[in-house]
């Protein structure tokens, strides 16, 4: 598509191509609408476009190691990408933001977005985390509850693929699970000592969007362990692989790429959006188009930088913000950057390929008067990953034949563990437009302001203490952490800045994802969320978005839209 003047109008309009885009695409779709969905960035199709995806350490000109040059493009970014897989994140050059304090904006502008590169963990909240804001009394109510969402997060793992256990566990649901990838003997080993050592936590398989058998045409994963590099076998769920393809096979998408999406125009008369204006990144023209609805699922930021962009007599502060929420409440989940130790055991045992699963040892603090800890609210969860030291890692000494069997022979087990935390929602956490200083579209630049609170600083001291602590009992030696957390942004958890409430003047969004101040326009990324759990929350995306589709859908058919 390049000039849309004579075929501009559509039933919706889909605003990025990510994770939750993707969702609405297909969705939207296969209800019959005539969708066209916008992404910034540049097209890539499955398979074809993983450029990377099959080659060897050794066909890199310095293996995976980015250049100094690549390296000032990508100041931001580099902490997230290397050689292998860097044409999926932005250069930071390219598109520059402001940070108040240090904030890691981590991007991919592409057609599939960062369902290309993320780290497919997918957990679903619980009802403890719907509650949580009203019964402590830190942000505002969610509209919704977990049996609002039970089915749809049925709906979308069925679809997805999620390799997993069953657990019983209250403050993590179980869902629909594929065999989960097997533990190797290391992460066996931990999950024993758990199991004997504490009473109050557990040690499951990580529930990952790796699928474990062929599901609809797609995988299974072979493990190879090179997500991020495009999963040219679709072992993995991304937008590319999935939801874009079955939104294609409906008939009736329209997909556009390289569109930056400047403002969503709002019809004074029909109190009502009517479409949005588009730069096109490459000739810098502007462009309009028309639907009846409209999703925007650029991700947290963006889509508030969107909102505050659409200003307009009705919305002299931005689209849908009488509340002035718009933008606030930025959330991203801490962490901590690892604990670590060797074992000197289990020598005899080995694995097979690469595997993409990990451990995960859910929230076990604060979940009742005997979890109790005074010097935090809410909880954490602990990631981690068992795998025996190979040549790039263990020590060597010598030269010829006897390096070759030093080199050969696999090393002592290692294990990392890192914590995934809860961050309070609060209102000075946002994102802001400066108008003085404007990107190369002539767009004003994003500003984040963020700062971890004082509970987030208490729970990542106690994640670590914590992870130190369950190495040390199950036997590793040499146990210790990178004590400097990582900036925050590092989860590239972005969310909360288009919140759902109750209240039009506290929220922006109501329980069906539709802006209170705008009834057309619905937001289902990371912006919708109240508050962030400590869970990994691109699951949670999917369900919401395949939620707010079918009530759009019904609506518009309904004719109340």
């Amino acid at each position: 598509m390049t000039n849309q003047t004579d075929k501009n109008t559509f039933d919706a309009i889909v605003v990025g191509s990510g994770i939750s885009g993707g969702w609405a695409a297909k969705e939207l779709t296969e209800g019959g609408l005539k969708t066209l969905v916008l992404e910034r960035g540049r097209n890539v199709e499955h398979a074809k476009d993983y450029t990377t995806a099959l080659k060897n350490p050794w066909d890199f000109k310095n293996g995976t190691h980015l250049t100094n040059k690549e390296l000032e493009e990508r100041p931001v970014q580099s902490s997230h990408c290397n050689a292998t897989d860097k044409h999926f994140y932005v250069k930071d050059s390219e598109h520059p933001y402001i940070q108040t304090n240090p904030f890691k904006w981590i991007r991919g502008y592409q057609v599939g977005g960062r369902s290309l590169t993320w780290g497919r963990q997918s957990y679903r909240l619980s009802e403890m985390d719907f509650e949580a804001n009203k019964k402590d009394g830190h942000g505002v109510d969610w509209p919704i509850r977990y049996k609002d969402l039970e089915k749809w997060y049925d709906y979308v793992e069925e679809y997805v693929g999620i390799s997993g256990s069953k657990e019983s566990l209250p403050q993590l649901p179980d869902g629909v699970f594929l065999k989960p990838i097997p533990l190797n003997a290391i992460e066996q080993h931990l999950k024993e000592t758990v199991s004997e050592k504490y009473s109050d936590r557990v040690l499951i398989n990580g529930r990952v969007a790796n699928l474990t058998e062929a599901t609809k045409g797609r995988g299974p994963c072979i493990y190879r362990n090179l997500c991020s590099r495009g999963c040219p076998f679709s072992g993995y769920f991304s937008s590319n692989s999935s939801t874009l393809l079955d939104a294609h096979n409906s008939g009736n998408l329209t997909l556009r790429a390289n569109s930056i999406v400047k403002k969503v125009i709002y019809d004074e008369d029909k109190k009502r959006a009517i479409g949005v204006i588009i730069i096109d990144t490459i000739t810098k023209e502007e462009f309009s188009y028309y639907a009846k609805i409209i999703f925007l699922n650029a991700s947290a930021i963006a889509t508030a930088a969107i909102l505050l962009n659409s200003t307009s007599p009705s919305f002299p502060n931005g689209l849908g913000n009488s509340s002035l929420q718009v933008g606030h409440n930025l959330m991203d989940h801490i962490v901590n950057n690892a604990s670590f130790g060797t074992y000197e055991g289990l020598k005899d045992k080995y694995y097979e390929g690469k595997s993409p699963g990990t451990i995960y040892i859910p929230r076990f603090q604060n979940l009742n008067s005997e979890t109790k800890n005074k010097k935090f609210v809410r909880g954490y969860g602990i990631q981690g990953k068992g795998e025996r030291e190979n040549w790039q890692t263990k020590s060597t000494v010598g030269f010829g034949k006897s390096l070759k069997e030093q080199l050969s022979t696999p090393g002592k087990w290692k294990f990392f563990l890192g914590g995934r935390g809860e961050t309070l929602p609060n209102y000075e956490n946002k994102i802001t437009l400066d108008s003085e200083n404007k990107d190369q579209w002539g767009l004003p630049l994003v500003k984040v302001d963020f700062k971890y609170g004082p509970n987030e600083i208490a729970m990542m001291e106690q994640m670590t203490k914590e992870s130190e602590e369950i190495l040390l009992n199950a036997g590793f030696e040499n146990v210790g952490s990178y004590r400097t957390p990582p900036s925050p942004g590092s989860a590239v958890h972005e969310m909360g800045t288009a919140r759902m409430g109750h209240d039009p003047k506290t929220s922006v969004l109501n329980k069906h994802n539709q802006m209170h101040d705008v009834k057309n326009v619905f937001i289902t990324d990371g912006s919708c969320m109240t508050s962030s759990g400590c869970q990994n929350p691109s699951l949670t995306y999917m369900a919401i978005t395949a939620r707010a589709c079918q009530y759009a859908i019904n609506q518009l058919k309904s004719g109340l839209l």
